[in-house]
Order: structure tokens, then C-alpha cells, then sequence
């Protein structure tokens, strides 16, 4: 069976206005990012929304929630605004339980040639196939339980929750 990959913005999909210095959205460069790392895997890819997760609302975390219980394929990538992941993860790992899914994103944009995105983005097809039934987050090479993760906005890296947090 496929693997489904849901596009919903972020980072990732972030181009740059050389004239106002803005980050903005034109279109998504997963199928580039896939064509550039040789992938192979049986995917087929869905633009469900291009939105900033500083900007995303709880009605767009529901729609991307509709779209994991109602589709057919039980491996699930999600590219994702790296800012609040870790909320949407929460809100897919309380209501889904019988399908693997892992959310990934980027700190850099992928047009700017030096970003993460191509490493997280192939981690997380590695994940996602290799995993047992849950919700994770994949950056930086790791893989996070859903209840178990958040950005450390210190350092720009994800970590596990400490008994601290």
C-alpha cells in the first residue's frame, strides 16, 4: 500500500522576497525534494493547505485530523510548521490510533540550498514505514512519541519533555 504524504505549509514550502526580505508561500517543493533524494517509495501527495503553523488555526488541525481518519493508507507523513507541531501531533495522537503517522518539518527553508527539510523529510518516510501504529515527529534524525516532544525554542532543536516542563 502507499504512502500518503499530507502538505500543510510550514517552513518547508517557504520562498523568499529578495525586495521585502518576506518568507511567503508559492508553491510546495516536496516533489523536487523527492526527485532530488532518489526516492523511490510508492507515495501519493496531497496539498492540503500551505500555512504557517504560528498561523494555524484549530479548524485547520481538524481538517488535517478528517483527512488521517478518512484515508485509506495506514503510513501517513505530514510536512508541518515546525512552531506548533507538536500541537497538532497531540491533537492526532488523543483521536487516531490504528495508523502510523509522522510529522516533519524545517527550520530553513529548502529553497535557501542549506536546509534540513531533505534530511527530516527522508527520515521521516524511514519512520514511517519501520514503525509500530501512533503519532510521531520526526526532526533532526529523532523520532518523538506525540505526548513525549516539544521545540526548544532555545536551542531550535526538538527534544523530549522533562518531568521539569
Amino acid at each position: 500500500m502507499p504512502i500518503r504524504i499530507f502538505i500543510t505549509g510550514g517552513t518547508f514550502d517557504k520562498e523568499y522576497n529578495e525586495l521585502t526580505g518576506e518568507l511567503f508561500f508559492k508553491d510546495s517543493h516536496l516533489v523536487e525534494m523527492l526527485r532530488l533524494g532518489r526516492c523511490k517509495l510508492d507515495l501519493q501527495v496531497r496539498n492540503l493547505m500551505m500555512e504557517d503553523s504560528l498561523e494555524m488555526t484549530d479548524a485547520e488541525r481538524r481538517i488535517i485530523l478528517d483527512h488521517c481518519r478518512t484515508c485509506p493508507m495506514d503510513k501517513i507523513v505530514i510536512t508541518h510548521g515546525t512552531d506548533n507541531m507538536e500541537v497538532t501531533a497531540r491533537l492526532l495522537g488523543e483521536n487516531i490510533t490504528d495508523k502510523t503517522i509522522v510529522l516533519t518539518g524545517a527550520m530553513v527553508p529548502f529553497t535557501f540550498g542549506s536546509s534540513d527539510g531533505l534530511f527530516n523529510l527522508g527520515a521521516a518516510l524511514a519512520f514511517v514505514q519501520s514503525l509500530p501504529p501512533g503519532v510521531y515527529v520526526a526532526m533532526n534524525g529523532r523520532c518523538f512519541s506525540w505526548d513525549n516532544v516539544r521545540k526548544n525554542r532555545q536551542t531550535g532543536f526538538f527534544e523530549e519533555l522533562t518531568s521539569e516542563s
